[in-house]
């Protein structure tokens, strides 16, 4: 592939990597309407996620074995497809509502991206030098994280912006007020994924029709017992364990959190913040406390977007390894300070844990998969099983949250982040 050929498809495969942040931000926003729907405890609400990223811990293997099989192209046809049934099984679980169905087709959506995801991420790494391949995956990464910021404003404006009445206020509806109301419950949740379904199908037409270099090697002739043995590539699928682990949890209870602390007063009291809010939507303050809150949820996806532009440039310049070092450490300090803290400034210290989240991904990937030669596509699929943190980390943080507080979940979640500072700063004596 000749270096004059690498823009075409780095934009391209970069358009997959915005979809895929955007769907996943974007299901996030119906958990705290799911929990008021099915009265589900914050344990319960966390299962919705274990569905999602699940998908990663049992189809990024045979994901790699398919794309092997049928090739690169054809495996980006079929996770467009994939995710496209996913995103029109909303229609019949909100018709129905159906807890299970809505399960089935957060579980579809992610089995397509793990197809994409275990693809995209070692192509761009290798869409040039390896020296740069931080850089490159970070920059690709940056516009995942533009669709991980405006999902949230989409979802608090369409999915969370009415109120879900209890079981016992439906039961006492007379029958033509109560169709009413499941008939805008459910177009809630529909018309944005129907949207995203016709957006699939034009982005499945595309990819169709272009052509995309071959990937970058033949069969590898390593095994996953070679990788077993890679203390440093283990090491890198822990971090990307807890890297989604705590990332997700922090996000899918974001708006359970501020509501814990009446954030929505708050914000409605001070000029400023109800400003800000009503930036998004000129009548939110009159909507439902979820809304309100949930549109500041905005602010930690676009902290990630902003986080990886600059950190695609920190990686060009300082050893990868240094920086996920440093942010670690910070999105550290960021919980302890939201933890010990109330109000505003709880609110922006836990919304900041976004911008220090922002490249580790990528980072923790390249550096896992730096030197592995044609192992590179099997070390793919591992690193993208480690996903499942997003599974299991989030019921776990919902447990902790029945049982305790929301301060002592989050006191756990930094144990995870201190993994990865920890492998970060080895891998930078390694290389020294």
């Amino acid at each position: 592939m000749n270096q004059q050929n690498y823009r075409g498809p780095f934009v391209l495969i970069t358009t997959l990597f915005f979809l895929w942040g955007f769907i996943t931000v974007l299901v996030d926003s119906l958990v705290p309407r799911l929990r008021e729907v099915f009265e589900l405890s914050f344990f319960q609400a966390g299962l919705v996620q274990f569905a999602f990223f699940g998908a990663y811990f049992l189809l990024s293997i045979p994901a790699s074995k398919i794309l092997d099989r049928i090739g690169y192209r054809k495996g980006i046809l079929l996770g467009l497809i994939t995710m496209g049934v996913g995103c029109l099984l909303f229609y019949p679980a909100a018709s129905y509502r159906v807890f299970g169905v809505f399960l089935l087709a957060y579980f579809t959506i992610a089995g397509g991206m793990t197809i994409l995801q275990v693809a995209a991420n070692p192509y761009v790494a290798v869409l040039g030098s390896e020296d740069q391949a931080s850089s490159r995956l970070n920059l690709s990464q940056a516009f995942n994280s533009l669709g991980t910021a405006i999902a949230p404003a989409v979802g608090a404006l369409l999915i969370l912006s009415d109120n879900i009445k209890t079981s016992e206020e439906i039961a006492q509806l007379s029958d033509i007020a109560k169709e009413a109301y499941y008939n805008a419950e459910a177009s809630a949740v529909q018309t944005p994924f129907l949207g995203l379904a016709i957006f699939i199908v034009i982005l499945t037409t595309v990819f169709s029709l272009i052509k995309l270099p071959e990937m970058m090697s033949e069969a590898s002739t390593g095994s996953y017992s070679d990788l077993f043995k890679n203390k440093k590539f283990m090491m890198g699928v822990a971090g990307i364990f807890c890297y989604v682990g705590a990332e997700v949890a922090i996000g899918t209870y974001l708006v359970n959190y501020f509501l814990s602390m009446d954030m929505a007063t708050n914000i409605a009291n001070s000029s400023f913040m109800s400003g800000l809010a009503q930036w998004f939507d000129a009548d939110i303050l009159t909507k439902d406390p979820k809304a309100i809150v949930g549109v500041f949820v905005t602010f930690y996806w676009s902290g990630a977007m902003i986080g990886r532009f600059v950190g695609s440039y920190l990686t060009s310049r300082m050893q990868p390894t240094r920086v996920l070092s440093i942010f670690a450490s910070c999105a550290i300090g960021m919980i302890l300070l939201s933890v010990v803290t109330s109000g505003f400034v709880s609110m922006w210290s836990i919304l900041a844990v976004g911008l220090f989240n922002s490249i580790m991904f990528p980072t923790i990937f390249t550096i896992a998969l730096d030197g592995l030669g044609d192992l590179k596509p099997k070390a793919s699929g591992l690193l993208c099983t480690a996903i499942v943190g997003g599974a299991l980390i989030p019921p776990f943080f919902g447990k902790m949250v029945d049982l305790l507080s929301f301060g002592a979940a989050f006191v756990i979640i930094t144990s995870l982040y201190g993994f990865i500072f920890y492998f970060g700063y080895r891998s930078s004596k390694a290389t020294a």
